[in-house]
């Protein structure tokens, strides 16, 4: 450990509750919560959505090289919560969400679940379950591979069984998917479950807070401003998760390489996934509308929509918009996914994922509609 993080050998029990607080529960039936990586966007967000969950208390968050700072000094919108950032975590923590660079939770992980700490890594180090993936992708050998056979991929509507009750395991990683892969699985999973995926050709569109929040020349407001810009050309890192969940639903497509093209667009939340797929035989829109009606009956926070949505439907909310329509001019069919990149595409959907590993109600702490204008 390098001093950053310190957790006890006790942590509150899973108990399945209403998603209605009550007084009478007292402070220790909720889970306390820590977060490491509470500066950034995805740290702000965690802080957002779980200072009004039911079942949830931040007890501690850390920043680097940040000491009893108070929250206001970086999230101006957060002030009126009166949480301090502290240099060091506190011993009972049930929950720890990681929102780090990557290769650097891989080195805290190990000796927070040796302690039984549930631990929801928000970035890639526990998202891909080959060791050899990450020297290509991300550049470094990852220090604990013998942990990501254990870790969960942390997108629900893919891996709830896997989730649910994970607190009680050990050990009990999740692996938060990254915003690009999960507008594009959602959009297209209920098509490779059916095998329908010959080619795949994706086309995506990101806001500008998916690049974080350390300053970088090229994403100044002059720079990114009334400007579209293709990147991660011949390989972003994304597309290893991609091609990896959609191997597991469909087994004949590891043979098959994604197409992937994200492009950075001017605004601030945001991510649209165009999935252009040359399906294995002929598909109509009939049966296209059914069986996307029945891969996401159930789901509380993915919506199959008749026409095309924007982010905008979604924006501040842990919801996905899914449309698909059969081209029989083509013969192809385009798939279209829209989540906010730093709710269901970050911090929203590593709620649902902590609501899953305690056995509390999907929905808690995450019910808040979209914003509009």
């Amino acid at each position: 450990m390098t001093g950053i993080v310190s957790v006890a050998m006790t942590r509150t029990a899973a108990v399945p509750v209403d998603d209605r607080s009550s007084p009478a529960l007292g402070d220790r039936a909720r889970i306390r919560v820590g977060i490491v990586g509470a500066t950034g966007y995805v740290g702000g967000e965690l802080i957002r959505l779980l200072e009004r969950h039911p079942r949830a208390r931040i007890v501690a968050l850390h920043g680097r090289e940040r000491d009893r700072e108070p929250i206001a000094s970086t999230h101006a919108h957060l002030g009126g919560t009166g949480h301090v950032i502290d240099a060091r975590m506190p011993t009972d923590v049930d929950v720890i969400f990681l929102a780090l660079p990557h290769g650097t939770s891989s080195t805290l992980v190990p000796d927070l679940v040796s302690h039984g700490t549930t631990v929801i890594d928000m970035g890639p180090d526990f998202r891909l379950r080959d060791p050899a993936d990450y020297p290509r992708w991300y550049g470094f050998e990852h220090p604990a591979p013998e942990l990501l056979a254990s870790a969960v991929y942390g997108l629900p509507e893919l891996h709830r069984a896997q989730l649910s009750g994970l607190a009680g395991r050990s050990p009990a990683i999740v692996g938060s998917p990254g915003c690009y892969p999960t507008a594009t699985l959602l959009a297209l999973a209920p098509l490779a479950r059916e095998g329908l995926i010959d080619d795949l050709v994706i086309d995506a569109k990101s806001g500008v807070s998916g690049a974080g929040r350390e300053p970088k020349p090229d994403m100044t407001y002059s720079e990114v401003n009334e400007s579209v810009k293709a990147y991660g050309i011949g390989g972003h890192r994304h597309v290893a998760e991609i091609e990896q969940e959609l191997a597991g639903m469909d087994a004949t497509a590891s043979a098959r390489p994604v197409d992937f093209l994200p492009h950075l667009v001017p605004m601030t939340r945001g991510i649209l996934s165009a999935c252009h797929v040359r399906p294995r035989r002929e598909v109509t829109q009939a049966e296209l509308d059914a069986l996307y009606r029945d891969a996401y009956a159930d789901e509380p926070f993915v919506e199959v929509v008749g026409t095309p949505p924007s982010t905008k439907q979604v924006l501040g909310s842990n919801h996905c918009r899914v449309h698909v329509t059969a081209d029989p001019r083509t013969g192809r069919v385009l798939a279209i996914g829209v989540i906010d990149n730093l709710v269901k595409g970050a911090a929203g959907q590593g709620v649902q994922a902590m609501n899953l590993c305690f056995d509390l109600p999907e929905e808690a702490g995450l019910k808040q509609l979209p914003l509009a204008p």
